[in-house]
C-alpha cells in the first residue's frame, strides 16, 4: 500500500482521534474551573523569556491567552474565551467551563454508540430552547433611570465579586458605572483611560473627568492654561544634529563648524514659528522636544509637553477633539484640539498634567491606586471587564439574575423538552441539561459548599412558579437573587450559551486528526 502522507506525519482516525481531542478541551476546561465564582481562586503565570514577567489573575482569558497549547481541540476553547473577552468583555472563564462540560456529556453518549451527528442535532435543540427559556424571563428597566442606575450597580458588584476588588465592589461599581453612564451610549472605551500608580490602597482609586497625561510640565513653562487651542503632533523636535547617517562633512576651520550649527538652529526656529503660528498655546509632541525649541516655545507662553505616550496621544487627540499632525505648512488644515483648562496635579509622589473641560464631553480618568504593580494589573483586568458588560448592558438594557440562576431555569426548560422528543436526540438534549447544572455545581464546589445537596435543593425551588432561587455563597445556602441583588447581563449569558455549544459541535464533528510532518532542515555540509 503506498503512503500517503510523509514519513513523521501522524494520522489519528475515528475514535483515537475524537478521544484525542475530546481528553484535550477537558483538561483546559478543569484548568480554569477552578477560578469561576466568588470564591474561585487565582493562577500565577510565569513567562519563561527574558525578566520571567510574573502575572496574578483569575480572568479566564488571560489565563488562555498566556498558554502555548499543543491540543488542537484545546486552540478551539482558548479562542471562544478570547472572542467572549472581545465582544461582552466577561464570562470567558464559564464559557470555557460549559464548553468542556457538554463535550464530556457527549463522550458519554459517543461510548453509548449514539452517532455525534444524533447529538449535535440534540444540542442545537436543546440551546435554542435554553435561550428561549432566558428571553422569557429578562427583565427591562430602561424606561425608569434610578431602577436602571440600580441594575447596572447589581450587575458591576456580580462581575467584580469574582474578582480582586471583591472587597471594595459597591465602590468600585459606583466608578464604573458612572464612567460607563458618562459615555452616553457609546461602547468606546478608548475615552475611559485607567492609569495604575502604586501606593495607597484600593480604596484611594478615584474617578476624575476629563483626561490625566502621565507627564511632567517643563522647566519654565506655565503651569497652568485656561481655554487651551492645542496642537498634537508626532514630528521630529531635535534636528540640533546633522542627521544624515553616513554622511561626513569636513571643515577646514571651527567657524565653519559654528556656522553649520547656526544653521540647523535657524532650521530649527523657522519649524517653531510655524508651530506658533496656529495660534496655540500648548503643543504635545510624541517625540523628544530638545532644550532650544522647548526654550522658543516657553519665551511665547506655550506649554510644550514631550514624549507623550504613544496611546496616550491618540486618545489625547479623541478627547480633545483634534487630530494628530506632523506637518505645519498650512495651519487652516490642522484641527487644533479644545479644553479649558490645563494644569499640574499631583498623585502619590508623582506629578500629571490634568486636562479637564475636554471637547468629548463623556472623556474621564480612572485613578487605580494599590499595594503593587500585580495588584494594579488584576485590578486594571477586572474594572475593564466590569466596563465592557456594563457598556454593553447600556446598549442591550435586558437583565436576568445570577447565581446559577439562569442555568437552573435553562435546565429545566431543556429536560421537559427532552422528555417530549423521541428517538436518541433526547439522550443528548437530556446530557445538555445535565451540563448546564455543571455551573452552579462548579460555583458550590469552588466556594467550599456541598454542591450536591445545593443543586437538588435549587432543583425543588425551581419547580415553583416565578421562582429567583440561586447559590449564595456568602451563607453557603440556596438564596433568593432578587434580596440579594445579583444580577448579570443577558447579552453575556446568551454569548456564553451560543460559543460553548458551537465550539462543542466543532469539536464533535472531528473524526480524524492529521499533523503534518516537520520540515527538515537540509545539512549544509
Amino acid at each position: 500500500m503506498e503512503r500517503v502522507l510523509k514519513d513523521d506525519a501522524i494520522d489519528e482516525k475515528g475514535e483515537r482521534a475524537r478521544m484525542a481531542s475530546f481528553v484535550g478541551a477537558m483538561a483546559i476546561a478543569d484548568l480554569v474551573k477552578t477560578t469561576l465564582g466568588p470564591k474561585g481562586m487565582d493562577k500565577i503565570l510565569q513567562s519563561t523569556g527574558r525578566g520571567r514577567s510574573v502575572t496574578v489573575t483569575n480572568d479566564g482569558a488571560t489565563i488562555l491567552k498566556s498558554l502555548h497549547i499543543d491540543s488542537p481541540a484545546a486552540k478551539v476553547l482558548v479562542d471562544i474565551s478570547k472572542v467572549q473577552d472581545d465582544e461582552v468583555g466577561d464570562g470567558t472563564t464559564s464559557v470555557v467551563v460549559l464548553a468542556g462540560e457538554l463535550l464530556r456529556e457527549a463522550e458519554k453518549l459517543v461510548n453509548m454508540k449514539i452517532h455525534p451527528m444524533t447529538i449535535i442535532a440534540g444540542f442545537r435543540m436543546a440551546a435554542d430552547c435554553a435561550r428561549n427559556a432566558l428571553l422569557q424571563r429578562t427583565m427591562d428597566n430602561k424606561e425608569n433611570t434610578d431602577k436602571f442606575r440600580a441594575d447596572l450597580m447589581n450587575i458591576a458588584m456580580t462581575t467584580l465579586s469574582s474578582k480582586i476588588l471583591s472587597q471594595d465592589k459597591e465602590y468600585f461599581a459606583e466608578l464604573a458605572v458612572d464612567a460607563v453612564l458618562r459615555l452616553k451610549g457609546s461602547t468606546n472605551l478608548e475615552a475611559i483611560q485607567i492609569l495604575k500608580k502604586p501606593g495607597g490602597s484600593l480604596r484611594d482609586s478615584f474617578l476624575d473627568e476629563g483626561f490625566i497625561l502621565d507627564k511632567k510640565i517643563g522647566i519654565g513653562q506655565p503651569k497652568r492654561i485656561e481655554n487651551a487651542k492645542i496642537l498634537v503632533a508626532n514630528t521630529a523636535m531635535d534636528t540640533d544634529k546633522v542627521k544624515i547617517y553616513g554622511a561626513r562633512v569636513r571643515v577646514d576651520s571651527m567657524s565653519k563648524v559654528a556656522d553649520i550649527e547656526a544653521a540647523e538652529k535657524q532650521k530649527m526656529r523657522e519649524k517653531v514659528q510655524k508651530i506658533i503660528a496656529h495660534g496655540i498655546n500648548c503643543f504635545v509632541n510624541r517625540q523628544l522636544i530638545y532644550n532650544f525649541p522647548e526654550e522658543l516655545f516657553a519665551d511665547v507662553g506655550i506649554l510644550a509637553i514631550e514624549h507623550a505616550d504613544f496611546e496616550g496621544i491618540e486618545r489625547l487627540a479623541l478627547v480633545t477633539g483634534g487630530e494628530i499632525a506632523s506637518t505645519f505648512d498650512n495651519p487652516e488644515s490642522v484641527k487644533l484640539g479644545h479644553c479649558k483648562v490645563i494644569e499640574e496635579i499631583m498623585i502619590g509622589e508623582d506629578r500629571l498634567i490634568h486636562f479637564s473641560g475636554v471637547k468629548m464631553g463623556q472623556a474621564c480618568s480612572i485613578v487605580l491606586r494599590g499595594a503593587s504593580e500585580h495588584v494594579l494589573d488584576e485590578a486594571e483586568r477586572s474594572l475593564h471587564d466590569a466596563l465592557c458588560v456594563l457598556s454593553q448592558t447600556v446598549n442591550d438594557t435586558r437583565v436576568l439574575f445570577g447565581g446559577g440562576w439562569p442555568e437552573m431555569v435553562m435546565a429545566k426548560e431543556v429536560d421537559e423538552l427532552a422528555r417530549k422528543t423521541p428517538g436518541k436526540k433526547s439522550h443528548a438534549i437530556d446530557a445538555f441539561s445535565r451540563a448546564l447544572q455543571a455551573i452552579p455545581t462548579t460555583i458550590a464546589d469552588n466556594a467550599g459548599l456541598d454542591s450536591a445537596e445545593l443543586i437538588s435543593q435549587l432543583r425543588a425551588e425551581h419547580h415553583k412558579e416565578n421562582c429567583t432561587a440561586g447559590i449564595d455563597v456568602i451563607t453557603g445556602s440556596v438564596g433568593d437573587m432578587q434580596k440579594l441583588g445579583i444580577q448579570e447581563s443577558f447579552k453575556v449569558k446568551q454569548a456564553i450559551l451560543l460559543s460553548a455549544t458551537e465550539a462543542a459541535e466543532m469539536i464533535l464533528r472531528v473524526d480524524e486528526i492529521i499533523t503534518c510532518a516537520p520540515r527538515r532542515r537540509e545539512d549544509r555540509m
